[in-house]
């Protein structure tokens, strides 16, 4: 299975970067074994100046169309707060049920346009506070490493 995040916005170079990048290279390290690969962080901007709104569902057109043919978990404040083991089971499951692709999907400043929301076979938070969105990033990426040390039976997660 393949892990691929898609998120409104392009992110700089900086330590934001370099964290994410880390981790997905510490997850594909770890998680190949096991049968999780690290996919490619896709990147969709709209460059015209919209409204908020507009904004919003333009993002998730494009968010959509990154993600095509896979099974999409959107990142919501709305969506369930979880353990990391609970979402490391959770992972576990969609490998176990030959899921090929799983597309986490973070919108932009806007939020993300109900219409993810509703293709989304999940919806996952990081808890009531609101984080910044290029932040989610590295929150995902780091819980998604944490999640197949889990399965893996890997030391770093310690309880």
């Amino acid at each position: 299975m393949r892990v691929h995040i898609c998120a409104a916005g392009r992110l700089k170079a900086g330590p934001e970067k370099l964290l994410i990048d880390d981790y997905l290279s510490r997850l594909d390290a770890a998680g190949r074994p096991i049968g999780i690969a690290a996919g490619p962080v896709i990147e969709v901007e709209e460059k015209r100046k919209l409204d908020a709104p507009q904004l919003m569902a333009r993002e998730a057109e494009l968010l959509l169309a990154a993600a095509k043919g896979a099974t999409i978990v959107a990142l919501d404040e709305r969506g369930r707060n979880e353990t990391s083991e609970v979402f490391a089971k959770r992972l576990g499951e969609w490998r176990d049920n030959a899921t090929s692709d799983l597309a986490f999907v973070i919108g932009g400043a806007n939020g993300l346009a109900p219409a993810i929301r509703e293709k989304a076979v999940h919806i996952m938070s990081f808890g009531a506070v609101t984080w910044p969105h290029m932040l989610v990033r590295v929150l995902l990426a780091e819980q998604l490493y944490r999640a197949v040390t889990i399965l893996a039976g890997h030391p770093y997660h310690r309880p």
